[in-house]
């Protein structure tokens, strides 16, 4: 039984993981925010966004005060993603500070013996509670921020807990049109383990720009992900050839196809407006999720946000696969009554 729960492990989070290895709390990485799924799942540039934090704790500022959000993401088969933000500003000398929740319900197992009887259900699910803060260099445009997170896993009788933290600093000067931002998330431990295998944490360094076009209605978003690490490619067993010995050749992916894998870019229309429009590509899900023949979309997304006195209300629609869609829905709330 051991090894059937751990089997169901390894395939459950090595599925969410873009790049190849193994690692665990891999839903640290799954973006929950609609708007930042709609740009590509990899924004970290996002200054007026209550979720943003979780991913980069420099954007963290004195506007996100008293916000609240709440969002939920339909991921693959029966799982499914939730996370909670909020903002406070303790004092103008302290400044302000980010909390936040994610859980991930990855559905009901059906458990069973070594014989394959079946012996009744078990469930497993993923959470983290994150606290952050940001600080303002004085003189400066510059901001430095980071996050420390407790993650727990469970999977039936099994759990892992683990520590860890995100860092981040970002510049930003109100007289420019740009924005740019050096992130690194999961920095930690996983302090106890599943079945004794120390297993690692998915640590991912990534540097954000932002750039809003001048007498245009629209922001661009650019987003370097992986830093940790130049060889995110994984071959594309739809991409492999047959020779004429019935060898199979897997796919030979060249220098520049690795260094786009590394990218993902966004656009969002009227980003100051009440009605919203976003378009995003990932380009390394792009060329893993591609399949021979068939035109897939994988790695396009797209979403609209809508904004109703002090709530506003985001909707992101990702393409993975041609059977399956992924939905996520984001409610933000303005629990400050002055506005």
């Amino acid at each position: 039984m051991k090894l059937v729960i751990r089997l169901i492990f390894l395939v459950s989070f090595t599925s969410f993981s873009q790049v190849g290895g193994i690692s665990v709390y891999n839903f640290l990485n799954v973006p929950t925010s609609a708007r930042q799924a709609a740009l590509g799942g990899k924004v970290i540039t996002l200054l007026d966004d209550i979720n943003q934090p979780l991913w980069n704790p420099s954007t963290i500022n004195a506007e996100l005060d008293n916000k609240l959000a709440v969002n939920y993401l339909n991921f693959l088969t029966d799982v499914s993603y939730a996370s909670v933000s909020y903002a406070h500003m303790i004092n103008r000398n302290f400044g302000t500070i980010h909390g936040g929740i994610t859980y991930s319900n990855f559905g009901e197992f059906i458990e069973a013996d070594e014989e394959g009887n079946e012996t009744g259900t078990f469930k497993a699910y993923d959470m983290s509670v994150s606290l952050g803060y940001a600080y303002q260099i004085p003189f400066s445009n510059f901001s430095i921020g980071a996050n420390a997170k407790l993650v727990n896993s469970v999977i039936q009788d099994y759990s892992s807990f683990g520590v860890v933290a995100d860092f981040g600093i970002l510049y930003e000067n109100e007289n420019q049109p740009y924005v740019f931002s050096l992130a690194a998330r999961n920095v930690g431990y996983q302090i106890t383990t599943f079945d004794g295998t120390q297993e690692k944490v998915p640590i991912e360094i990534l540097f954000g720009a932002s750039y809003r076009v001048e007498n245009v209605p629209v922001r661009w978003y650019l987003t370097v992900d992986n830093l940790q690490k130049w060889n995110v490619s994984e071959p594309n067993p739809s991409n492999s050839v047959t020779d004429i010995n019935g060898t199979v050749i897997p796919e030979d992916i060249s220098f520049l196809d690795n260094t786009m894998r590394h990218m993902v870019i966004g656009a969002e229309f009227f980003p100051e407006g009440g009605f919203n429009i976003r378009f995003g590509y990932n380009f390394r899900r792009a060329k893993e999720l591609q399949l021979a023949g068939i035109r897939t979309f994988a790695g396009f997304s797209a979403g609209f946000g809508l904004k109703m006195n002090r709530i506003k209300l985001n909707y992101a629609f990702t393409k993975y696969h041609p059977a399956e869609n992924i939905s996520t829905f984001s409610l933000q709330i303005n629990l400050d009554r002055r506005y």
